[in-house]
């Protein structure tokens, strides 16, 4: 019997990511990543010596789609315990136990004892007792708000981030402000800034950031388009959604 077979519950999809590169078991009806997690994944740059940490992994897809880039290992913590598992399962399936833990822990209460080179996160979006919870708890608590909050993320990588590593986000442009604040109060400055526009002509929606311990004056990338004229994705869409693993994206 195949492995993805064993693995596989009933309730799941079993997809293929950057050319079949990559097998994905996700939910049918429970959490599911989006556009943002590719787009993370392109936009961190590592080194064949980097430990990587992640806060808040779902089913692991951003571990997983780093790993056709360079890098020692990835910790990749997670509180909900049908998605450390799922993200268990697909760290098996893709044959790379040897490089990423799965921790099933509320990050504000992890402490692994060391630093990480960088410490990534595409965290909830939408602020506590605002906006619409979902049916599914996994939704729900992925995109709100509801077990931790910027500030709780922001404080944690601060805590285990080294002197000069690289913190990588995502995050919705509306709270940009939230977010610069966040980083202030922590100590950590944007070094580089990218932002996501759905058409050329439209305003961004989100933004990609290079952060750490520095107070350097951050150095704004020409924005990432996802979709051309003819709503179709733009040769760069095309190329992150294939799997480009060149170190340093952008």
């Amino acid at each position: 019997m195949k492995l993805s077979n064993q693995l596989k519950a009933k309730d799941e999809t079993l997809d293929t990511f950057y050319s079949g590169r990559i097998l994905v078991l996700q939910k049918r009806k429970g959490y599911r990543f989006s556009v943002d997690a590719p787009l993370l994944a392109d936009f961190i740059r590592t080194e064949a010596s980097d430990e990587l940490l992640e806060l808040g992994t779902g089913n692991g897809i951003i571990p997983l789609l780093l790993s056709i880039k360079p890098f020692k290992t990835i910790t990749a913590v997670e509180i909900q315990a049908s998605l450390a598992d799922l993200a268990r399962r697909n760290v098996i399936l893709n044959n790379l136990e040897e490089k990423i833990q799965i921790v099933e822990e509320d990050l504000r209460a992890f402490r692994p004892g060391k630093k990480f080179d960088v410490v990534f996160s595409n965290p909830p979006y939408i602020k506590k007792e605002t906006g619409h919870l979902s049916p599914s708890v996994e939704k729900s608590v992925a995109k709100h708000e509801l077990k931790c909050n910027i500030n709780d993320i922001v404080k944690k990588t601060q805590e285990l981030l080294k002197e000069e590593g690289r913190a990588n986000f995502i995050y919705p442009v509306d709270r940009k402000d939230d977010f610069r604040r966040v980083l202030k109060e922590n100590d950590l400055g944007i070094k580089t800034m990218r932002f996501i526009l759905p058409r050329k002509e439209t305003p961004p929606t989100l933004f990609m950031v290079e952060a750490g311990f520095s107070s350097q004056e951050p150095e704004l990338l020409p924005p990432f388009i996802l979709y051309d004229d003819k709503g179709e994705y733009t040769a760069e869409a095309n190329e992150v959604f294939q799997g480009r693993a060149n170190a340093a994206s952008f």
